[in-house]
């Protein structure tokens, strides 16, 4: 994976933990109806963990050595 794609991929990853974070506090503080808040927590946390399994990759697979 050259430098350009790690790049985007990391990106996709720092999107989805601010994407969480946002559905997160939607679901606990400003919904009322359990089922939207339900569907909106586990997207979130889905997310969540998509987001850290991608930094986690990005991280650990050093960098790329290109010039």
């Amino acid at each position: 994976m050259s430098s350009l794609d790690k790049m985007w991929v990391s990106f996709a990853g720092i999107a989805f933990l601010i994407i969480s974070m946002g559905l997160i506090y939607l679901s606990r503080y400003k919904l009322k109806n359990g089922i939207i808040k339900f569907i909106f927590a586990l997207v979130a946390y889905i997310l969540l963990i998509l987001g850290f399994f991608i930094m986690v990759f990005t991280v650990f697979s050093g960098p790329t050595g290109g010039a």
